[in-house]
């Protein structure tokens, strides 16, 4: 479905291309290096492998999707902006998928998983954009023939066969911190295996410790007088026999007392030895994971402090990376805004405004806007007072001060 208004003829904006990547003249390389090789799909599966299994990752990857916030696109005419907010709402994403926003959070999502993110602008027949595209970045392939001029190409996750894009001006590709010379970027999560497969490791011998010992078995020992060894087989079946009864009785809420004869012995196996205390080295490899993150502990359930609400310092921190992500994303939704108004003739500029990211930043605002309006309020008080006390200023004159002797307490007061 296209979107776009019939009375509107398609004008070509003399500012911007239609297909948003203009043709660049190669310039002259100085210094011939090779680029950094692409990320390989075992790194990718990696990242998901650590999503999967590290259950903080996850968590803290969700929460900074939805801590980004919405946005809107914005642009002076009217008309276009009425089509982009019907766009932006009913646009269709991927096989089930409605609305940009959506289309935001998923590339947001892969980029902070992968460190690339990448997408497809797709049009009808009549050239206009009709619905957008997700993949994962490894069925993409970029290769840099010169400073700001590459080639794309579709991998086939069959044969890994490369195909040229045939439409490569509606690709959607975004990087995040990529290195210097690369394409491509890095994930938030390079550098967390090490310390995740550490984690695990702790995990797996809590949970094998808790098989072996954490499930109370009993060892009931009988040893027999010398003088009626003749008997012990029998013995030991009755005790045997008596103390399985006991344990299924207690099952069904009947506790029944075990009585026996003789000198018998009941210990639990492995209560000797105790389990080693985790609580130190799973926090500081839990601190690794939410430093390289960069979100606040008690957002994922970790209490680390007598406190619970946010410091300053923590939300100006958390609030700069929100905004860095912003940038990233902003390029691409202009770009997508932009393709829609071209297609439908209209010839204005497209940008992006984001929401407040919390609640935090709301109060902050509405506060500075209190003041703000307090400060007008004495001002065009201390006017009218100074207008009763000095009425010769109104007709041009100049105001004379207040002398020493005067009364100026009311100007004094409207302070």
């Amino acid at each position: 479905m296209a979107f776009r208004f019939l009375h509107k003829k398609p004008v070509r904006s003399s500012a911007e291309p239609l297909l948003l990547t203009a043709p660049r003249a190669a310039p002259v390389q100085s210094l011939s290096l090779d680029p950094p090789p692409q990320p390989s799909p075992a790194e990718y599966r990696l990242y998901d492998a650590l999503r999967y299994h590290v259950p903080v990752i996850d968590a803290a990857i969700q929460k900074i999707v939805r801590l980004t916030g919405g946005f809107r696109l914005v642009t002076d005419d009217p008309d276009a902006q009425m089509l982009l907010d019907r766009f932006a709402a009913d646009v269709p994403v991927n096989a089930c998928g409605v609305s940009l926003q959506l289309f935001a959070d998923q590339m947001l999502d892969s980029l902070l998983t992968y460190g690339n993110a990448a997408g497809e602008l797709l049009h009808d027949a009549d050239g206009a954009p009709a619905a957008i595209l997700t993949v994962r970045p490894e069925c993409l392939c970029i290769r840099a023939r010169s400073p700001g001029v590459c080639d794309f190409f579709a991998v086939d996750q069959k044969d890994g066969s490369e195909h040229p894009l045939r439409h490569p001006e509606h690709l959607l590709f975004a990087a995040l911190n990529p290195p210097a010379g690369s394409t491509f970027g890095v994930s938030v999560l390079r550098g967390l295996p090490a310390v995740s497969g550490i984690l695990l490791r702790i995990f797996n011998c809590i949970g094998l410790n808790y098989d072996r010992a954490g499930n109370i078995r009993y060892a009931v020992t009988y040893r027999p007088d010398p003088g009626s060894t003749a008997y012990t087989k029998e013995h030991v079946q009755k005790i045997a026999q008596a103390w399985q009864e006991g344990i299924n009785a207690s099952k069904f809420g009947e506790p029944q007392d075990f009585i026996t004869v003789g000198n018998v012995d009941i210990k639990v196996i492995g209560a000797e030895n105790q389990l080693f205390d985790t609580n130190v080295p799973v926090r500081q490899l839990l601190e690794q994971i939410v430093a390289k993150l960069s979100i606040p502990p008690f957002l994922l359930g970790l209490s680390w402090s007598s406190t619970e609400r946010m410091s300053k310092q923590q939300a100006d921190i958390l609030t700069s990376e929100l905004e860095y992500f912003r940038r990233v994303l902003s390029p691409l939704l202009r770009k997508i805004g932009a393709a829609v108004l071209r297609a439908a003739g209209f010839d204005a500029a497209v940008r992006v405004e984001w929401d407040n990211i919390n609640l935090q930043d709301e109060t902050e605002l509405a506060d500075a806007r209190l003041k703000h309006a307090q400060a007008e309020e004495i001002e065009l008080r201390n006017k009218q007072v100074r207008s009763k006390e000095h009425p010769a200023s109104l007709h041009g004159e100049p105001q004379r001060p207040c002398r020493p002797s005067e009364n100026c307490a009311n100007a004094r007061n409207s302070y």
